[in-house]
């Protein structure tokens, strides 16, 4: 009985009472509650978005160098374990729960409104060459560098907790940094709560743009409003699924939502591909990858000092934040599911191969959206400025099988929703449970239903502003943990992997005077 009880303790209970505290704030007064999330997010884009574009660039660079070095082939595990899951569904984990939902809703939002309102001043709005810059610019914000982010929480968590043998929390990767004495459970616990209201922010700023979208779509479709009420019932309905889904475990519920998922985003895209304009799509791709890889280094240390505008604030910074909160939940779950894969399979895996799908959704989605306004005259840009939960529906009315697609697509995006809210209740619990793998069912509750209330809250509160300002304050004190993290990981890389001495000019003369006497 101690046993079931003991892993409750104060990272669950003063995180939890955060979390509800915010719930109620946000309930009780909506207006102050916005009032103060604003406040928050000005005086962090302003202050620290150097931060966040400098911490993701070192990101790339060290997950590049750890794949290429020696340390490559290190085992997430013991020398002889092999994976756990085969490619496919460990591909389509890392899609469903990194940000399959997210894709789904700006696949098309996204390089809509950059066509819509340029994200460079030297580059008119609404023409091809408008449309080339949004392409490359959502494929940058959608690579490599959203899931540098994932990838390095999920293989510091995987090396501690399958080859150190130590528990799955972020506290413990900090652990060699922190002296023994009086204050290291404090400090410990004060970097698991952190992790958690992270963790928490991240995952309700996914939830509430799902639900933003599916409400989108039922207006679309069936006519319903577009308001609070309709999205706080969807909520509701959500998070009775999620829980209904989260009580069959890793490998059944979110296992078999997972292939499902990205069997069904598979076969929309496909059909989107070969009805939409199949060679403009593919040009579009091209071209798009070259400005992508060209541009990189200057999209990534892109600010705005020198002039006046909120666009790399608005979405590179809030990328890169909602992408740091989110990390603890998919670098925890990532991890979970990558054990026995090398280092470099891992960051191979994690960083060529979720980026790549997502690439190529928005050039196919994307690439139609673009095609139908520029050649056809869809203003599809104009209804997404107006509304951007309309931009999956106000494309796929262009179509053929519109309505088809259009339900299928909700019926997607609630699938996603609830693999991804299923995924983070598990790894929040883990998180609040001593890291332990099968954490109680009344706490995957508990948690399950603060992170409905708080997606409900901040939809009601302040819609998708709101959303946004949770991400990224609840991501900065975790941004400098992330930096902290990968220097334990190396220390320890290099002390349990020492590069060889190399010999003297006088042991080798030796040695060869050795090997001519035998």
């Amino acid at each position: 009985m101690n046993k079931e009880k003991k892993p409750l303790g104060r990272v669950f209970y003063i995180s939890a009472a955060i979390i509800a505290a915010l719930v109620l704030i946000g309930a009780f007064l909506p207006n102050q509650f916005a009032a103060g999330a604003n406040a928050a997010f000005g005086f962090t884009t302003q202050s620290f978005g150097w931060l966040y574009l400098l911490a993701v660039f070192f990101f790339v660079l060290f997950l590049i160098f750890i794949a290429l070095s020696r340390y490559g082939r290190v085992r997430l595990g013991g020398d002889d374990e092999r994976p756990d899951y085969p490619v496919f569904t460990w591909i389509g984990m890392l899609f469903s729960a990194g940000f399959g939902v997210s894709l789904v809703f700006w696949g098309i939002a996204e390089p809509m409104s950059h066509f819509y309102t340029s994200p460079e001043a030297g580059v008119e709005p609404l023409t091809e060459e408008g449309a080339r810059l949004s392409m490359a610019y959502s494929f940058f914000h959608w690579g490599v560098s959203q899931w540098a982010t994932f990838a390095i929480v999920g293989l510091i968590i995987a090396y501690f907790q399958f080859r150190r043998k130590t528990n799955g929390l972020i506290s413990t990767s900090l652990s060699p940094m922190i002296k023994e004495g009086k204050m290291k459970q404090p400090i410990n616990q004060t970097i698991d709560i952190l992790a958690v209201i992270a963790t928490v922010m991240g995952v309700a700023t996914s939830l509430g743009l799902g639900i933003l979208q599916i409400n989108g779509g039922l207006n679309s479709v069936l006519n319903i409003p577009n308001n609070a009420f309709v999205q706080v019932m969807i909520t509701l309905v959500l998070t009775a699924l999620f829980l209904l889904s989260t009580t069959t475990g890793i490998d059944k519920g979110i296992k078999w939502l997972s292939n499902i998922n990205l069997g069904a985003a598979l076969v929309l895209m496909i059909f989107v591909f070969f009805v939409g304009p199949t060679v403009f799509i593919l040009e579009t791709f091209v071209l798009g990858l070259g400005d992508y890889i060209t541009n990189f280094v200057r999209y990534s240390l892109r600010l705005q000092p020198y002039v006046e505008g909120t666009w790399v604030r608005d979405w590179t910074i809030f990328y890169w934040a909602w992408a740091i909160a989110w990390s603890p939940f998919v670098g925890a779950f990532i991890a979970r599911v990558s054990r026995g894969r090398t280092i470099r399979e891992f960051v191979v895996g994690v960083l060529i191969v979720p980026p790549a799908i997502a690439i190529l959704w928005i050039a196919v989605f994307g690439g139609t959206a673009l095609h139908l306004d520029l050649f056809q005259g869809a203003s599809i840009a104009e209804a997404v400025n107006n509304d951007i939960t309309s931009a999956l529906f106000s494309t796929f009315d262009q179509l053929p099988l519109s309505t088809v697609l259009s339900v299928l697509s909700i019926l997607l995006i609630l699938t996603f929703l609830i693999t991804s809210a299923d995924s983070a209740t598990y790894i929040i619990s883990s998180m609040t449970t001593n890291g332990g793998l099968n954490p109680p069912l009344v706490v995957r509750i508990v948690w399950g239903v603060l992170l409905g209330s708080i997606a409900a809250v901040l939809l009601v509160a302040s819609g998708l502003d709101g959303l946004q300002t949770a991400s990224l304050v609840s991501a900065l004190p975790f941004t400098i943990i992330l930096i902290l993290m990968i220097f334990t990981l190396f220390n320890l890389l290099r002390k349990e992997f020492p590069r060889p001495k190399l010999k003297t000019a006088k042991q080798l003369k030796a040695e060869r005077k050795a090997n001519e006497k035998k």
